[in-house]
Formats: C-alpha cells, structure tokens, sequence
C-alpha cells in the first residue's frame, strides 16, 4: 500500500467513530448537491470516497429501487460507520481505492464525490479513472458541505493560489481529464462543481 493510502486510511479511520456526530448539520447540504446531478429513475451512481455513506440515501431516493447506488471508499472504518447507520441499504460498499475502480468503462451515469479531491495522490489520473467508468454525458460532482474559505478557517490555514479547488486550477485539471466544467460554485454554505463526461476522453 502506499504512503498516500496509508496516510488516508490513519486520517479517517481514526476520525470514523464520531465523524457524523461531527458534522450533524450536513444531509441537507447532501441531499440539494445530490438534486444537482439530475439524476434519473434506473440510473447507475457512484459516491466515490464515500466515507460514512451520508450521500447515499439522497442517491438512492434519486435513482429509485431499480437504480444502482454505489458507495466506494478506502478505510474500513469508514464503511463499518456505514453499515452501522445503516447506510448500506441504500447502496452496495465497496472497499476499493477509487484510483482503481472494478467498475466497467462506461458503466455509470454519475459520479459524486464529496472532500476527495484533496485526497487524491494524483489528481489528474485519479480524475481520468472516474471518467472512464462513466458514459459520455455523465455528470460528476465535486462537493463539499462548505466552502473553501471557511473550510481552510476550520482547519486553521489560509487559501493558497495552488488550493487544487480554486476554479482557475480546477477547471483545466478537469478538462485534461476527459471531463468539462459545467457549472461551479465556492461560498461559505458549500462548494460544488459538476462536469460532464466527454466524449472523447483525453
């Protein structure tokens, strides 16, 4: 395993216990980034990095029964809090780095990802593996239940120029990786911005 995985699997795992407790105020942040993706009855979702599964009922009221939900994540102990909330009704987990998905080329219509791009060791490819796994025209979202000021105010540092989520550093890393910025949106309430799969992936 490497460092990177090792380094995220320490962060999380010890967090795992009390995560949602943490952050109590959350799910309606969830659930209106979830209504962005325009999800549809039987269609195929991914939460990729999905911790505690918070995503997933939102996921699951938007796809329906006949939908597929899928909630993929790197530390056990994250999918244990899962399964304890209960959340794996609402989508199959999956202990699997997202970096590598056992998922088929073209297999899903949708990607939501909540706090991962900062933990990805290799943006660029990380983001390449995301769209191959989804069809031309599907949707990724990229959240976070709030924005980067005040999330960098609650971790005790500043913005930097080379914050990875700053639009003019997320738009080309995107493009580059087979997705196109559709829409984007960085205030204290939440950060969110949704691509669309291109059709032809770089």
């Amino acid at each position: 395993m490497s460092d990177d995985h090792t380094h995220v699997q320490e962060f999380f795992g010890a967090r795992a216990a009390d995560w949602d407790s943490r952050f109590p105020d959350d799910d309606p942040a969830y659930a209106a980034a979830v209504a962005e993706l325009g999800l549809r009855e039987g269609d195929h979702v991914l939460d990729a990095g999905c911790g505690t599964g918070r995503a997933l009922p939102p996921l699951r009221a938007a796809v329906g029964p006949s939908g597929v939900v899928l909630g993929a994540d790197l530390t056990p102990a994250m999918l244990q809090a899962a399964v304890r909330a209960g959340r794996d009704h609402d989508g199959q987990l999956l202990l699997t780095d997202v970096a590598a998905l056992p998922l088929r080329p073209r297999s899903l219509d949708a990607v939501f990802a909540a706090g991962l791009v900062a933990h990805l060791p290799d943006p660029a490819r990380n983001l390449r593996e995301l769209a191959r796994v989804v069809r031309p025209g599907g949707v990724l979202a990229l959240f976070h239940p709030i924005g980067r000021a005040a999330l960098a105010a609650r971790q005790g540092r500043r913005i930097t120029p080379d914050d990875l989520r700053a639009e003019p550093n997320l738009r080309p890393l995107l493009t580059g990786s087979g997705w196109r910025m559709t829409s984007y949106v960085d205030e204290d309430a939440r950060f969110l911005a949704l691509a669309v799969r291109q059709v032809r992936q770089r």
